[in-house]
């Protein structure tokens, strides 16, 4: 199909960005255009039809940047940067590691880490990978900047918290500490389709002493947004030693017992809450490993 007509303007700038979205606020539909990799064929498939389209890619050439312990990432950081760049691959390796799991090669030449998280796919791997790692977005809107903490930034389906002339300018993810391992665990039906069910996990242990001290856990495919483990059903890892699997059984259980997943083409909500308890044990198995140093 070929899309409906729009007018395009190319910003300069995030600050041109959000004053031409805000001058079309209540009149006109605009979206913004950043690498375009669920945009285009949104408006290819008219399931988007906007009025005007804001080309940010000339607004931001920064390259990722680490300061106080957090990695910086400009919101136009495209995937390819995120899967081979070093700073990200030490200071966020789940990161980096997801990353191979988006689309395919294509995709990630183009799509941008600030552009997935405010499509807010709720089967997104990034999307995924943030709630895990507390990441947090930077949006910049008429009123300036504010700093909003990815557990906030997702409503439901393909939709955000973010004011219609806001507009995302970093993501900030506390960088990687030793003693702590992570792992990101995917199942699709075909390699670059949609995730059936997707698992990070982040465990953090004692500084003196073999045990667990936090662990995390953020699932993708299992409701209309990506969705962090409720805390509590972690807790039964906390201060138990790293290598004990009956408490990552029962945790794992715990959350997929929470879980109400939809039904689809792709999956019954059954199966994928069976398949959320076997992701999200290996997860946090493989994460415990790197923390205690034991995986390869």
């Amino acid at each position: 199909m070929v899309a409906p007509a729009f007018d395009y303007v190319a910003a300069g700038s995030y600050d041109e960005a959000v004053r031409l979205l805000a001058a079309a606020e209540g009149d006109r539909e605009a979206k913004v255009l950043a690498g375009g990799q669920s945009l285009m064929p949104m408006l290819n498939l008219r399931l988007a039809r906007p009025d005007l389209l804001i080309d940010i890619n000339q607004a931001d050439q920064r390259p990722p940047s680490v300061a106080d312990g957090v990695l910086r990432l400009p919101a136009l950081t495209r995937h390819r940067v995120l899967l081979e760049h070093d700073l990200v691959r030490r200071r966020s390796p789940l990161l980096a590691c997801a990353i191979r799991y988006v689309g395919n090669v294509r995709v990630r030449n183009r799509g941008t880490i600030g552009g997935s998280l405010a499509h807010a796919d709720p089967t997104s791997e990034i999307g995924c990978c943030a709630l895990a790692l507390s990441a947090s977005v930077v949006a910049r809107g008429p009123a300036g900047e504010r700093t909003l903490p990815v557990s906030e930034l997702f409503d439901t389906y393909w939709t955000t918290t973010l004011d219609p002339a806001e507009i995302i300018t970093d993501v900030l993810i506390p960088a990687a500490r030793p003693r702590q391992g992570w792992s990101f665990q995917e199942m699709v039906r075909r390699t670059s389709d949609f995730a059936i069910v997707a698992v990070a996990a982040l465990v953090e242990l004692d500084e003196a002493a073999n045990t667990i001290a936090a662990a995390r856990v953020a699932l993708a495919g299992v409701a209309d947004r990506v969705t962090l483990a409720d805390p509590d059903l972690l807790a039964g890892l906390a201060g138990g030693q790293a290598n004990r699997n009956g408490d990552v059984d029962a945790a794992a259980a715990a959350i997929a017992g929470r879980l109400e997943p939809a039904t689809d083409v792709h999956a019954s909500g059954e199966y994928r809450r069976r398949l959320a308890r076997v992701l999200v044990a290996r997860a946090l198995r493989e994460a415990r490993a790197r923390a205690t140093g034991e995986a390869a």
